[in-house]
């Protein structure tokens, strides 16, 4: 069999102009894992939002793009170029959303003759919107494109030690640092896409502090496999229980999301006197428009204008050696394996 890796991403505008951008919203918002509603329902919703947001987000992508293009783009080919000098096999890179596309990856990879694929999703937390909408999208095409093509899952990896220890490497000279509280921004969901992959039915959300008792529903539980991940970082790392919280952050529309919302937990740490602040964003291993933009941007002056002194957000895990090495273990692990167990979707 001829074997290869397929890293898959979020994804990102072609450039921060408006048209590009309105086309990205486009598909990110219809997708039916990320916009949970009717097909009707969703494409009116997102006509609306098409109205004012691409000019509004254009703004927010300009502040934060490289002379090379988009930091979540640049990022995720280094990585991707970094674990090919580490393994045999060919690596490549997809963007769940625009470019490079999932289609497009794979076609390249039958035309290689590849016919063994461990697909890493860069997510390490299972959520409808991200993890599983990835995954989902690569089991679609590849049948189509190339139907002798097997695809092996690497399944979730927030509390796996390999991650944490390289996330708390990231951390370490950030928090060697005199601070005095550690925020864990999680990128938000809504609360019914976490009872929607609850197998169960019956857990999430439901059970009196659900994330802590034993479900098989965690398996699938976003909200579960944030909290396992600041909890065992803040173990690994030592910091201290008064000194830390969950928040999450991104949400759009009125209904329900995971609470407490990042913004306001900003506002209201710095006025119960909170000084010196950091944020680190675990849902992200490259740093995006969500944590440069929005953490690093607004959320540094929602903190400083509430009473805050001093606003420090930690770097995703970007390049960091540890990283890639827990990278080139999955698939030194695939390789070892004739087939890796795999993670079935909750859908």
């Amino acid at each position: 069999m001829s074997k290869a890796v397929l890293l898959v991403n979020l994804g990102s505008p072609d450039s921060p102009s408006v048209p590009d951008v309105r086309r990205y919203l486009n598909e990110f918002l219809m997708d039916g894992r990320v916009m949970d509603v009717s097909w009707p329902m969703r494409r009116f919703i997102v006509g609306m939002i098409l109205i004012k947001r691409p000019k509004e987000s254009a703004h927010a992508y300009q502040s934060i793009w490289t002379k090379e293009g988009s930091p979540l783009i640049i990022t995720s080919r280094n990585v991707q170029a970094l674990l090919q000098k580490r393994v045999t096999v060919p690596v490549e890179l997809a963007m769940r959303y625009q470019n490079p596309s999932i289609p497009d990856v794979i076609r390249r990879l039958a035309r290689r003759g590849v016919d063994d694929l461990l697909l890493i999703p860069l997510f390490p937390h299972y959520a409808m919107s991200s993890y599983e909408t990835a995954v989902v999208r690569v089991q679609e095409v590849a049948p189509k494109i190339a139907p002798q093509m097997r695809v092996t899952v690497q399944p979730p990896y927030g509390d796996a030690p390999d991650y944490l220890n390289a996330l708390v490497a990231s951390a370490s000279e950030y928090l060697a640092r005199p601070y005095d509280h550690l925020l864990f921004s999680f990128h938000g969901v809504p609360e019914r896409q976490i009872c929607k992959s609850d197998p169960t039915g019956s857990h999430c959300l439901k059970v009196n502090d659900c994330c802590h008792v034993p479900s098989k529903a965690h398996q699938f539980c976003y909200r579960h496999q944030c909290f396992r991940t600041a909890e065992e970082f803040v173990r690994i790392a030592g910091v201290p229980a008064a000194k830390w919280s969950v928040s999450f952050q991104s949400r759009l529309g009125k209904d329900p999301w995971l609470t407490p919302y990042t913004d306001r937990e900003l506002e209201r740490l710095a006025k119960a006197g909170i000084k010196r602040m950091l944020v680190i964003c675990p849902a992200f291993v490259s740093d995006c428009l969500e944590t440069l933009e929005e953490i690093g941007m607004r959320g540094k002056e929602t903190f400083l204008s509430s009473g805050g002194q001093e606003f420090t957000q930690i770097p995703c895990l970007n390049e960091h050696p540890l990283w890639i090495d827990t990278l080139e273990k999955m698939v030194r692990a695939f390789l070892a394996k004739d087939r890796p167990a795999k993670l079935a979707s909750s859908s």
